[in-house]
C-alpha cells in the first residue's frame, strides 16, 4: 500500500497460526499506527492497551497454617487455614497450609510484609482459648533446624535465612491434647474445645487482616522481646 504503514498482528495461541511446511501465519490482523496504543503508557495493563491497572496492595500478608494433622490438636493451624482459604480475604493476602514444611515457610516469609502464623499454642489456659502474639526476634539465637515446625523455630530459621517480614503475628489456640510422633496412636481430628473455637478464630484472623492490610494499619498491642517466653506480649480471648 503506497504511502501507508500498517501493523500486522498474529496470535501466539492461534490454532491456525502455522500452516504446512512454509509456516505461514494463518490469521493476520492489520492496524494503522493510529489504532494502536502503546503498552508502555502509564496505567496500561499487560496485553490490554489502554486498560487501567489496579493499584498494588499496600501490604502483602501471608497467613500460614502450621501443624501436624496426625497429632490431634496440633493440626489446629492447618484446619483454620483451610477455613480461611474458603473466605474472601483482602487484596494482598495469601492463605497457605504449610503443615510441617518449616523450611518452605521460612523461605516464603521473604516475599511478605506481614506474616500471621496459625498454630496450637499451649499456655496453660482452658482448652479452646485463643491467643494473639506479636514477636520480635532481634535478640533471638539463629537456628538451622529445618525439621522443627513450632513458630519460634520457624521464625528463628527465617531470620537465619534473612527472610523475616516486617511484622509477625501468631494466632494460637490452647490444645486439649499434645501428642508426639513417637506415640503409637495417631489422632486425625481436633478435640471438641478446639473445634468449638474455630469459628471465633476465623473472625479473629479476619479482624487482624483488616487492620494489617489497611494503609499504615498496625494493630495495637505489646511486643514480645523474647519469643520463647510466650506468656508475654500477647492477649487472650476466652
Amino acid at each position: 500500500m503506497e504511502e501507508n504503514v500498517s501493523l500486522t498482528v498474529t496470535l501466539d495461541e492461534d490454532p491456525g497460526r502455522d500452516l504446512g511446511e512454509r509456516r505461514i501465519p494463518g490469521h493476520r490482523f492489520f492496524f494503522t499506527p493510529g489504532e494502536v496504543e502503546s503498552l508502555d503508557e502509564p496505567g496500561a495493563a499487560p496485553g490490554v492497551a489502554g486498560a487501567a491497572v489496579d493499584a498494588p496492595p499496600a501490604r502483602r500478608v501471608l497467613v500460614a497454617g502450621i501443624g501436624n494433622v496426625f497429632l490431634g490438636d496440633d493440626g489446629f493451624g492447618v484446619e483454620l487455614a483451610g477455613r480461611l482459604a474458603r473466605q474472601k480475604v483482602p487484596a494482598g493476602v495469601d492463605v497457605v497450609d504449610f503443615g510441617v514444611r518449616g523450611m518452605d515457610l521460612a523461605y516464603a516469609l521473604a516475599d511478605y510484609d506481614v506474616a500471621v502464623l496459625l498454630d496450637a499454642l499451649p499456655r496453660g489456659q482452658a482448652p479452646g482459648t485463643l491467643y494473639v502474639l506479636e514477636a520480635e526476634l532481634e535478640d533471638a539465637e539463629p537456628s538451622l533446624d529445618a525439621h522443627a515446625m513450632d513458630p519460634v523455630t520457624v521464625l528463628r530459621l527465617a531470620r537465619t535465612l534473612g527472610s523475616m517480614p516486617d511484622r509477625v503475628l501468631v494466632v494460637g489456640c490452647e490444645p486439649a491434647n499434645q501428642l508426639s510422633v513417637e506415640e503409637d496412636d495417631l489422632l486425625m481430628e481436633l478435640s471438641e474445645p478446639m473445634r468449638a473455637a474455630l469459628n471465633e478464630a476465623v473472625r479473629l484472623v479476619e479482624d487482624l487482616l483488616e487492620d494489617v492490610t489497611a494503609e499504615g494499619g498496625a494493630p495495637s498491642g505489646e511486643k514480645d522481646d523474647d519469643v520463647e517466653r510466650r506468656e508475654r506480649g500477647s492477649w487472650a480471648r476466652d
